[in-house]
C-alpha cells in the first residue's frame, strides 16, 4: 500500500504495533493475570472514552463469553463531578486510553484503586498520568499515531485485549489467533470494498449493525464515519434495531452490517435479509463469494480476531470514503488528538 497520509500510514502500521505485543505484554499480563487468579473477581468494571470505550465493548464481549464474568461500563462523572466512591473492593478494574491523559479516567483510576480495586489501565503511554494511577499497566507498543482519529491505536487495544482474554482462560487458539494477527491485517487492508463507496459517498445518514463481536467495530465504525467524513452515524446491535430503530428503514437510508463469524451470524444474517425487503441499501461484511451488497473479509480463523481484521478493511475504506466526500481523513474539524474531559 501507497503510504500518502497519517491514517494510511497508521493503517499499514497496525499490523506491526500487533506483532509487538507479544513480547511487550508479556511480563505485565503475566503478572495482572496471576493476581486475578488470587483474587477471583466477580465483575470487571470498565472505564474508556471515544474509540477506547468501543474497545472496552469488545472486552465485555470477550470477558463475558470466554470467562462468565458481568463487565459493566463506569460511568466518570460518579467520581469527577459527584465525588462518589463505588465499592470495588477486589473488583477489576479496567481503564482503556489511547493517551491515558483524560482526566475523568484518571480520576476514576484514582477512585477505583483507593476502593481496593485492582486497577490495570491499556494505553499507548505507559508514562501517562493514566498509567501512573493504575496498579498494572498493559502498553500498547503502537508508537506515535499520525492522524488525529485513532486507527492504529484501537486495532491496537482490541488485539491487547484479545491477547489479555487468551491469557486469563489460557486458552491456546486465542493465544494463536492473536500470532495470526498481524499478517490477517495486512491482508485485510487490501480488501476491494468499493461496493459500499457510491452509497455511503452520497448518503446523509447511515446505520452501522453488529452483534457479539462485532458490536464494538459496528460502533466504532459509526464514530469514524462521523470524525473523518462528517457523515451522520449511529450504530446498534441486530437486536437493537429492531426495537424501534427498525422504523428509520428505507431505500435512501443506507445499512453497513458486520456479521459475525460465529453463533450470532444467523440472527444478523435474518435482519439484513429482512431490511432488504424492506427496501434497505443494506451492505454486509462477511465471508462468502461475490454477491450484491457483500463486502469481503477474510476466510474466518478466529471470531474475535476476525472482527479486528474487519475494523482493518474498514478503515481502508474509510481513507477512500473521505477523499470523495472532500474532508481531511487526518485532520477532523473540531477535533484534537488529545481529548481532555471530566
Amino acid at each position: 500500500m501507497k503510504l500518502s497520509g497519517g491514517m494510511e500510514s497508521d493503517l499499514q502500521e497496525a499490523a506491526a504495533a500487533v506483532d509487538r505485543q507479544t513480547s511487550i505484554l508479556a511480563a505485565p499480563l503475566a503478572a495482572l493475570i496471576a493476581r486475578l487468579h488470587r483474587h477471583q473477581p466477580r465483575v470487571v468494571v470498565t472505564c474508556a472514552r471515544g474509540s477506547s470505550a468501543h474497545a472496552a465493548t469488545f472486552a465485555k464481549h470477550l470477558i463475558e463469553f470466554r470467562l462468565g464474568l458481568p463487565v459493566a461500563a463506569a460511568a466518570p462523572n460518579i467520581a469527577t463531578v459527584y465525588r462518589r466512591a463505588l465499592n470495588l473492593k477486589d473488583q477489576f478494574f479496567l481503564a482503556v486510553s489511547q493517551s491515558g491523559r483524560s482526566d475523568d479516567l484518571i480520576e476514576t483510576a484514582v477512585m477505583a484503586r483507593a476502593a481496593g480495586a485492582i486497577t490495570a489501565a491499556v494505553v499507548n503511554d505507559p508514562n501517562s498520568p493514566l498509567a501512573e494511577a493504575s496498579e498494572f499497566v498493559l502498553p500498547l507498543g503502537a508508537g506515535i499515531e499520525r492522524s488525529i482519529a485513532a486507527t492504529k491505536t484501537f486495532v491496537a487495544s482490541l488485539a491487547a485485549l484479545l491477547q489479555l482474554t487468551a491469557v486469563w482462560v489460557d486458552d491456546p487458539a486465542m493465544r494463536l489467533a492473536h500470532a495470526r494477527l498481524p499478517n490477517r491485517l495486512m491482508q485485510a487492508s487490501q480488501l476491494d470494498w468499493h461496493e459500499a463507496l457510491a452509497a455511503l459517498s452520497r448518503a446523509e445518514s447511515l446505520i452501522t449493525i453488529g452483534r457479539g463481536p462485532t458490536l464494538a467495530i459496528a460502533r466504532e465504525a459509526a464514530l469514524k464515519l462521523k470524525e473523518t467524513c462528517e457523515l451522520h452515524a449511529e450504530a446498534f446491535s441486530a437486536a437493537e434495531f429492531r426495537h424501534g430503530p427498525i422504523a428509520l428503514v428505507s431505500n435512501a437510508f443506507p445499512i453497513l452490517a458486520f456479521n459475525p463469524c460465529d453463533e450470532a451470524a444467523a440472527s444478523l444474517t435474518a435482519l439484513v435479509g429482512d431490511l432488504r425487503r424492506k427496501g434497505a441499501c443494506g451492505m454486509v461484511a462477511e465471508p462468502g463469494g461475490a454477491q450484491t451488497g457483500r463486502l469481503p473479509v477474510l476466510p474466518s480463523d478466529h471470531p474475535d480476531a476476525d472482527a479486528i481484521c474487519m475494523i482493518q478493511s474498514f478503515y481502508a475504506l474509510l481513507v477512500k470514503l473521505a477523499a470523495q466526500r472532500g474532508t481531511d481523513v487526518d485532520q477532523p474539524r473540531h477535533l484534537k488528538k488529545v481529548t481532555r474531559t471530566r
